[in-house]
């Protein structure tokens, strides 16, 4: 064989029987081939198993979406190269011209701007109100037709959290999906409820380290299979390398959330008890509006929280810029600590009325709680808030 033929067909090196990896390798391939037509054929209808093209599928891809469906406790799994993708990606699946959405002011920016920008050019409307309010939500869904109910819990920045259980009872009631963004608690919670969709941004908890992204959407086998075709002609595909990142990510993920969660919980408590702090948004707190809820529902209350600095929005940029180990940066759920003062924490989609209705002050300051030490972490808040 010629050197150049033999560079482009190198030898195959296969594991003998009983021989296997203990970690996936990355299959870092686009195509993949059968040795006939006919499977080709068999393959590319869906009634044969392996994989084809990466954009449709990929070994490490599919490992992550089997573990995140076993974690969620649910069916099946598609995931995309961003959280924001797969926000887009199973909306516009999901939905078609006439549809309404019910969504809620706490969602995430970019979610509430898919939906009253990019869907509404496309006759799609929508109804906004508090997540809180079920007799909001009742009365929509019984005077409107309905298609999809778009939250999540607790939400981002304010931490509120959602009754789940009655949303999801009010929207089966009246014929329409239930589609749960569930980042912020992540894939091992809320999977008792009978919620058809549970979305992830991947970027955030899953990997956890701040250096790879990927979004997820879980659910049932029959409703993840009809939403395949959508996924795989919109493109946005999740590639290999970043997939087993995710996947590491995953091996630690129980201890990472947990032992973040712990920390927030004390950051949470200083914070309540500073002269400087009007008010604090965590679940775990017993003060907060949501706390039963949140116990009822959840194991673990999280990592992000929010705070309300007395001084307003001066404050709130002070302390976020005084800071020495929290960065002030975006995402959440890393192993490092990050802040966000009011100026970045979104919502210009919202009018000042929605936006106090969002519970977004102009001395919010957000909170994502990594796995520094607890002692240095509070040391350095102590200082940024004496600076404040």
């Amino acid at each position: 064989m010629d050197k150049f033929t033999r560079l482009n067909h190198p030898p195959e090196t296969e594991l003998p029987p009983g021989n296997r990896p203990v970690v996936t390798p990355i299959y870092q391939s686009v195509k993949f081939e059968f040795d006939t037509v006919e499977e080709t054929v068999r393959n590319w209808r869906g009634d044969a198993p392996g994989y084809n093209y990466q954009r449709s599928s990929n070994p490490n891809a599919r490992q992550l979406e089997l573990t995140l469906a076993q974690l969620q406790g649910r069916d099946d799994c598609l995931v995309t190269a961003s959280g924001v993708g797969v926000l887009s990606s199973t909306l516009l699946s999901l939905v078609k011209q006439g549809d309404h959405v019910l969504c809620f002011v706490e969602l995430y920016t970019p979610t509430r701007m898919l939906i009253r920008r990019l869907l509404g050019k496309f006759g799609v409307t929508h109804t906004l109100l508090s997540v809180t309010d079920l007799a909001g939500i009742e009365r929509v869904l019984a005077g409107t037709p309905t298609r999809l109910v778009m939250f999540e819990s607790p939400t981002n920045p304010m931490l509120r959290i959602a009754d789940i259980a009655a949303i999801t009872r009010l929207a089966r009631a009246h014929g329409a999906l239930t589609v749960m963004d569930n980042t912020l608690a992540g894939p091992h919670q809320h999977g008792q409820y009978d919620v058809d969709l549970y979305l992830h941004s991947l970027t955030k908890f899953a990997a956890g380290h701040g250096d790879v992204m990927g979004g997820a959407v879980i659910g049932g086998a029959e409703l993840i299979a009809k939403m395949r075709p959508d996924f795989n002609a919109l493109g946005n595909a999740l590639d290999p390398h970043a997939a087993f990142l995710v996947q590491r990510g995953l091996k630690t993920y129980l201890l990472r959330y947990r032992e973040e969660s712990a920390n927030a919980q004390r950051v949470a408590g200083f914070l309540a008890t500073h002269p400087a702090v009007a008010a604090v948004h965590y679940p775990g707190l017993p003060s907060h509006p949501g706390h039963a809820l949140a116990r009822a529902q959840m194991s673990d209350f999280g990592a992000v929280l929010s705070f309300d600095l007395r001084g307003g929005a001066e404050a709130a940029a002070r302390v976020a810029e005084s800071l020495e180990l929290f960065a002030m940066a975006a995402s959440l759920g890393a192993t490092d600590s990050l802040v966000l003062p009011s100026q970045l924490l979104g919502a210009r989609d919202l009018d000042a009325g929605q936006r106090r209705l969002a519970g977004i002050g102009a001395g919010t300051a957000r909170l994502s709680v990594g796995l520094e030490s607890i002692d240095d972490l509070l040391a350095d808040l102590a200082q940024a808030l004496q600076r404040a």
